[in-house]
């Protein structure tokens, strides 16, 4: 799964990596929480008639459009990829509102191996691309329209199995996907839905490392550099993972 990420490249490399057309100016996040906005990459047809990518931010944190009331529904930070072709709530997206989620790197925690004592603390990994590129999670996103008339552009991450590297902290990763497989994966005609579903798959071994990391990352309010220096530089803390709460615009 993923349940946090960071944004920490800047913009221009970040702009020339996707190839939207905005030139967003935001500051470096090294602790991207669910719920908050997110910045994504679509597909859309401009006015003229060509299809551009575009930079957008969404609420992380899937609705989809059949929810009469969001605090009736449960918050949706992952898809499996597996089954969102069959999952009603996942099954249009796919077909039509595909996106990148604009990362450098996510974080993941292991589990204690059981049994499990209390007091045990989870170990909190960062992951990053070997060659410290952009990072292209592949996401849904939909447009949700409230009773009242209120919209709400939300995103979700997909998941796939774990590949040999991921496999030593967690079972589950990101699909990740890389610049050649981006018009694919964004172009918003049904048809392509069954070869951009062949690309939901384990990245393969030598595309990432990762590198345990200090329990700072655990506290959503911790937004800074230092949460990612390695464990072996990080004097030993307590610091319990946190669940995200709603924040306020942050790109």
């Amino acid at each position: 799964m993923c349940g946090r990420f960071a944004v920490t490249l800047p913009p221009e490399a970040v702009r020339a990596y996707f190839g939207y057309v905005e030139q967003p100016n935001f500051p470096p996040r090294y602790n991207v929480a669910p719920t908050q906005p997110v910045p994504i990459v679509r597909a859309e047809r401009d006015a003229d008639g060509e299809t551009r990518r575009h930079f957008r931010l969404v609420r992380w944190g899937f609705l989809p459009a059949f929810v009469k009331d969001p605090k009736d529904y449960p918050l949706v930070i992952n898809a499996r990829s597996e089954t969102a072709p069959e999952k009603a709530s996942f099954r249009n997206a796919l077909r039509r509102r595909r996106c990148l989620f604009v990362t450098d790197g996510f974080y993941e925690w292991l589990r204690p191996p059981a049994p499990r004592k209390k007091g045990d603390l989870l170990r909190p990994f960062l992951i990053r691309r070997c060659d410290r590129a952009p990072l292209a999670m592949a996401g849904l996103w939909e447009n949700w329209i409230g009773p009242n008339g209120e919209e709400m552009e939300t995103a979700c991450v997909l998941t796939t199995d774990a590949n040999g590297l991921m496999s030593a902290v967690h079972d589950r990763m990101p699909v990740i996907l890389e610049r050649e497989q981006f018009d694919l994966w964004l172009s918003p005609d049904e048809e392509t839905t069954k070869d951009a579903i062949k690309l939901m798959r384990p990245a393969d071994n030598d595309v990432l490392d990762l590198c345990e990391i200090g329990p700072g990352v655990n506290k959503v309010a911790n937004d800074g550099v230092w949460i990612q220096d390695p464990a072996r530089n990080v004097a030993p803390r307590v610091a319990k993972f946190e669940p995200a709460k709603a924040q306020g615009e942050l790109f």
